[in-house]
Order: C-alpha cells, then sequence, then structure tokens
C-alpha cells in the first residue's frame, strides 16, 4: 500500500493525474489481492526480484514461473522519483516449455529495451506518457531507496499499464548508500559540501566530487563512491550559500581540497579528483596549475581543456556569454552547447595539461552534444606526447554516448530542461547518445573509474 502526504501534488493538473495512478495502483493491489485467494486457479505466475535490497550499481535477477508455456508477457516496471514523477520501463517475453520468464538470459522482443538485459528495466526508464517535459531522474534524498515496483503482465503491452491488473508484482530497493556509510556535513571557510564516508574506522582514501554547471549540491554519485570504499566530498561550488560567483575562483577549491585532505577519517595525501563536464573544466585546471591541489589521479567524464579558470567562474561565463551566439538549435529547439566551448580563444585559453603530474582517466562518449570532449581529448594527447606526459593519460572513448556519463544503470537522458547560468535562462539541453549504448557505457566507465582509483590510491 501506497501512502503520500498533501505536498505530493505540485499543481492541480499534476494532483489530478498523480491521483488517478495511485487510484489505480490501489485498484490493482486489491485485484492481485482476489487472485491470490481465489478457488478455481490452484497456481497462479510468481515473480522474484533478487536481490529485493541492492545498490543502485548492483544487478538484480528477475524470474517468472507458473506461467503456462509459450505465453506472450510483459516485464514492467514503475518508479516515483523525489520530483514526484512517474517512470517507466517495459520489455516483451515469450515464456519457455517450463513457463518460466527469467530476465537475465531471455531476450526481451521488444519495449524499451530488447534483447538479453537484466538490468533493462532500469536504464530504459522514460518518462510515463502524459509527463512534464524534459525531465532529468536525479536521487536528491539519498537515505531514502530508489524503490521500482516491477510488474508482469499478460500479453505483450506497450501502454495503458495502469489500467491493467498484473499477473504479479515486486517491489526492489535501489541504495546509493551502504549500510554503515555516514553523512557529514561541511561548513568550513565558506566552503559547503556533503563528505560520506565508508563504515568502519578508516582512514580511507578520499575523492573530490565536482559535478557539473546545474549547481546545486549533487550527492548520489559521492554515497555511492562511499559504498564502495572511498571517503568522498560531493562539492557545491555554483554560487553556494554567502559566496558569490566572483569570489569562486581557485582559492575555493584548494580549501575544499584541504579540508578533505587534513579529515581524520582520511587517508593524508591519497586523494583523487573526479569531475563531470564543468566540474571536469575546473579539475584540469586545478591539477595543471594549483600548487596546493596535488592528488595521486583524477578522473575527468565529458570535460574540455578549451575552458579557463584563470581567476573565478564569474569571469568563465562572462566569456561564454560573449560567445552565446555560437549556441546552435536544432529542430526541436533543443540547444547544442559544444560549438560555443569550441569558439572559445585557443590558443591563450587552452589548459596546459602538458604540466600534469598525475595520472588522468578521461571518459567520453563520440556523440556529446554538449562539450567537444573527444576533440578535446585528442589534443590534449597531442600536448601531453610533447610535453613528455602522455604516459600517464587513458582515455575511454564510447560509441553512441551522450555527455551525461552517470552511475550504472541510471536512465539515458538525451535532452532535458536546464538553465544557462549566464543568463538564468531555462532552455531544453541536447545531451546526446542513443539508450543502449549510453547504459552499456555507464556501466563499464563505471567499473573502470572504480578500479582506476583503486590503483592509484591504495598505495600505503
Amino acid at each position: 500500500m501506497y501512502y503520500f502526504t498533501a505536498a505530493f501534488f505540485n499543481s492541480k493538473l499534476r494532483c489530478v493525474a498523480n491521483l488517478t495512478i495511485l487510484k489505480q495502483i490501489n485498484r490493482v493491489d486489491n485485484l492481485i489481492s482476489l487472485r491470490s485467494v481465489s478457488t478455481q486457479k490452484r497456481t497462479c505466475p510468481l515473480l522474484s526480484v533478487q536481490p529485493v535490497r541492492g545498490l543502485l550499481d548492483e544487478k538484480f535477477q528477475i524470474a517468472v514461473t507458473n506461467l503456462p508455456p509459450n505465453q506472450k508477457v510483459t516485464l514492467h516496471s514503475l518508479h516515483q522519483s523525489d520530483d514526484k514523477d512517474f517512470w517507466e520501463a517495459f520489455g516483451h517475453y515469450v515464456s519457455d516449455e517450463h513457463g518460466s520468464v527469467t530476465g537475465f538470459k531471455d531476450e526481451s522482443l521488444g519495449g524499451t529495451y530488447d534483447g538479453t538485459e537484466p538490468v533493462g528495466l532500469l536504464w530504459s526508464m522514460r518518462p510515463i506518457p502524459g509527463s512534464r517535459h524534459g525531465l532529468r531522474l536525479r536521487k536528491r534524498d539519498i537515505f531514502r531507496p530508489m524503490e521500482v515496483r516491477i510488474s508482469v503482465y499478460n500479453g505483450h503491452l506497450s501502454q495503458g499499464f495502469s489500467h491493467q491488473a498484473p499477473l504479479a508484482t515486486s517491489v526492489t530497493e535501489r541504495w546509493y548508500v551502504a549500510p554503515g556509510v555516514k553523512r557529514v556535513n561541511i561548513r568550513e571557510k565558506e566552503i559547503r559540501g556533503t563528505l560520506f564516508l565508508p563504515p568502519g574506522s578508516g582512514p580511507y582514501p578520499g575523492v573530490l566530487d565536482l559535478w557539473g554547471g546545474g549547481g546545486g549540491l549533487v550527492e548520489y554519485r559521492s554515497a555511492l563512491l562511499a559504498s564502495h570504499g572511498f571517503a568522498s566530498m560531493a562539492l557545491e561550488y555554483l554560487a553556494p550559500e554567502d559566496l558569490s560567483l566572483e569570489d569562486t575562483d581557485a582559492s575555493y577549491f584548494e580549501k575544499a581540497y584541504q579540508i578533505l585532505n587534513n579529515h581524520p577519517m582520511v587517508k593524508k595525501d591519497h586523494l583523487a579528483v573526479l569531475g563531470l563536464s564543468l566540474g571536469s573544466a575546473i579539475t584540469l585546471n586545478m591539477v595543471s596549475y594549483s600548487k596546493v591541489i596535488k592528488p595521486q589521479c583524477c578522473v575527468c567524464i565529458s570535460g574540455s581543456h578549451l575552458m579557463p579558470v584563470e581567476k573565478s567562474l564569474s569571469e568563465l561565463f562572462e566569456l561564454m556569454k560573449n560567445h552565446e551566439d555560437k549556441l546552435c538549435v536544432n529542430e526541436d529547439n533543443q540547444v547544442i552547447y559544444r560549438n560555443l566551448i569550441l569558439s572559445l580563444p585557443c590558443q591563450s585559453g587552452k589548459v596546459d595539461v602538458g604540466r600534469i603530474k598525475c595520472p588522468l582517466l578521461l571518459v567520453n562518449g563520440d556523440d556529446d552534444q554538449n562539450f567537444p570532449a573527444v576533440e578535446s581529448a585528442e589534443d590534449m594527447a597531442m600536448m601531453m606526447d610533447k610535453a613528455g606526459n602522455r604516459h600517464l593519460l587513458e582515455i575511454l572513448t564510447y560509441p553512441d554516448t551522450g555527455h551525461l556519463i552517470e552511475p550504472p544503470y541510471s536512465p539515458h537522458f538525451r535532452a532535458t530542461k536546464y538553465k544557462l547560468q549566464w543568463t538564468k535562462e531555462r532552455i531544453v539541453m541536447l545531451w546526446g547518445g542513443q539508450t543502449k549504448p549510453h547504459a552499456y557505457a555507464q556501466e563499464d566507465a563505471w567499473k573502470k573509474i572504480l578500479a582506476f582509483l583503486w590503483q592509484h590510491l591504495s598505495a600505503p
């Protein structure tokens, strides 16, 4: 049974839509209960999802039994986000001669994914029909699980799930935090962030986690890193409280790095910096020029060395505002950002990556429509080869993959709403990528990022 407060509803229209869905879910629950006590049929389909509780980056196994042989069925997932929007995915299957369907070995014949995809019901999720435009699924409260309702329906359905009674239903919980992970608020020297500590007595290798230009304090990746043994600090750096963009300069990131390095639960001088998008551009600037930030390694996801942060973020955004005529808009009114970055002053604006002294992992998608990440990686390789530090560089480039390379099994977002920092204008940003290859890239990249961090941070 599901319970929601009045705060669930943001508008009259969403109130009606969501209330309708909740009534339909309750109706379905009642139908399931009636079916379970029916004396007319001694066996009914059984649905198993294992593990019932697991980390977000952990695969689950779905099995349906007690079906008639060769029966067409649809596996369906439904999730209500922290923003109160509903997301779904579904796959079409046919039971075998024993009346069973197993998600980890049977092929989906259609739906939001196809083929043998054990976690397709997660990474192919999309907003249900009638949802708000340009949504992005992001976890805001990491101490509450991502609850996913898995159901099996008779026949091959592609819509109208809320109007049908499922044959069986189960709920699985996907967590960003492992048991025992601690969350510590960081409010020191104007620094705003959150430190996540693994279970145990420590000390642990540390990761300074920088997200992109969307702003805010984004915690879920750091929480997942802590679940894998790293003391990870998610840093808010786009106009946090009591700090303007004019004051957010190299010293802000240096202070954050020192706070992390000096924390009693962090292994001193065993730190990495991990950045996505603008966070990657800042990472490259800091590890190239800072006399304070000296990590043992760094990871840059979908970044570029063409964005100088010489003084403050305010000056960087002003530079970009002066080149906003280079922004392109496609036929769907989605903004393509990458040409703006390519138009920035080339020679004077490049970060001198030849100065980098630590191992550097670049993770890029070749359909990135937001940053020229692939071109930047090629140029960085040439610069580092000329400077004699090319041996420190490792590049992962994934086909048909977009800009937002998230932790594994996160849904793919080709385009979402976004607020430009220098105008505060809300647009629809094109990120790029195709759903299945993007999902493969997220899974593979996460494994290699974790391995890279352990390789370079686990030394005595």
